[in-house]
């Protein structure tokens, strides 16, 4: 991530088929999101897994020996198939695993060491990446090559517990898990739009942090220092989102994850300068512990036979908020100013969580 856009000028793109490519992406992304979490389901989350891994291995190889722009659709394409047929059933096969050996109560800190090690990847990866880029902007994806084929073997040796069952019309059958899901399980629908509402928020944290930067005036060299920082903050938050439930409980967790969340735009608006970075490093705090505990409910609430499909429509939910809310924020953020865009996605943020949150437990 932090020499994609100067590997891309060298290979002579522009902004426009930049922005193209992620575009692509996104697109393959959301709609593979439930097709593939449905997969995970009915073919097996092991083999979802080990197609993704290789999918995934097949684009960073095709990113890494090409330099025209039809190469790298190519390359978006595959890494958007592989990254959505890993994505709900990875959390899915972990999930069954903990019912296997009647650990399901300790799911939220395994969930949590996952986010951990993700993020403190990304981190040394932000560092590395940079650092091989001084000598060449191609050798990042050299490397990046070995390290997406370790997923390969990694896939391989997973073990699956789910017995799947002969589905005779996955269409319909698709059809049933989403109309279960968002209408007739409402607890379960309240939980995975509060937290797609909740994911979204986050995504969009992450694409303020360097507008943020930049309005504070922060030297250029810091930029990565400060990225690492709240990579490294939200793992060690995983890590720790275990005992946060246990000590809060479910319904004062809610309440904290939506009020930090949006507090925390609120306050980088009104404190855009050096202390916003401290405010950051608490969002990003609380953006760890948000994440493995809502997936823990949405979990707990849903059966083996579908769970991968579920966390995948919860996925595609934060796709799609994002893909509406976004454009708008950055329209407010070039057409008024930086903070009242953060301003107004606070409130774009606050008003269903909250909604949603009352209605969860008025159902109840």
């Amino acid at each position: 991530m932090p020499i994609i856009v100067l590997f891309y000028e060298e290979n002579g793109l522009g902004l426009k088929e930049i922005l193209l490519l992620k575009s692509v992406y996104s697109i393959v992304s959301v709609s593979l999101d439930i097709p593939t979490g449905y997969l995970a389901d009915a073919w097996g989350r092991r083999n979802c897994l080990i197609s993704g891994c290789l999918i995934a291995f097949g684009g960073f190889v095709c990113y890494s020996f090409s330099d025209t722009f039809y190469a790298f659709l190519l390359a978006e394409i595959l890494l958007g198939t592989g990254q959505s047929l890993v994505s709900g059933a990875d959390s899915a096969l972990l999930y069954d695993t903990m019912i296997k050996y009647n650990r399901e109560d300790e799911y939220l800190k395994y969930e949590g060491k996952v986010t951990m090690v993700g993020n403190f990847s990304e981190a040394f990866a932000g560092i590395c990446g940079g650092l091989l880029a001084t000598s060449s902007l191609r050798l990042p994806f050299y490397c990046q090559v070995g390290v997406a084929f370790i997923g390969i073997p990694a896939a391989l040796f997973l073990r699956e517990f789910y017995t799947r069952k002969h589905i005779e019309n996955p269409i319909r059958n698709i059809g049933a898990i989403i109309r279960y899901s968002l209408i007739t399980n409402k607890n379960l629908c309240y939980n995975i739009i509060f937290s797609g509402i909740i994911g979204t928020a986050t995504l969009t944290m992450a694409w303020f942090v360097q507008p943020v930067l930049i309005h504070i005036a922060l030297p250029t060299a810091w930029f990565g220092i400060v990225w690492t920082i709240l990579n490294l903050t939200v793992g060690i938050a995983a890590l720790y989102s275990d005992a946060l439930n246990a000590r809060l409980g479910e319904n004062k967790t809610y309440i904290f994850i939506l009020l930090f969340i949006v507090g925390g735009y609120l306050s980088v608006a009104y404190s855009l300068n050096y202390f916003s970075l401290f405010l950051l490093f608490i969002f990003y705090i609380v953006r760890g512990f948000a994440t493995p505990i809502l997936k823990g409910y949405i979990n707990r609430q849903t059966f083996s036979e579908m769970r991968a499909t579920v966390l995948s429509i919860r996925n595609f939910i934060i796709r799609l908020i994002f893909a509406v809310m976004a454009p708008f924020i950055g329209w407010l953020n070039d057409a008024f100013s930086l903070a009242f865009a953060l301003q107004i996605a606070a409130l774009i943020i606050f008003m269903p969580g909250l909604l949603f949150l009352l209605l969860q437990w008025k159902k109840e």
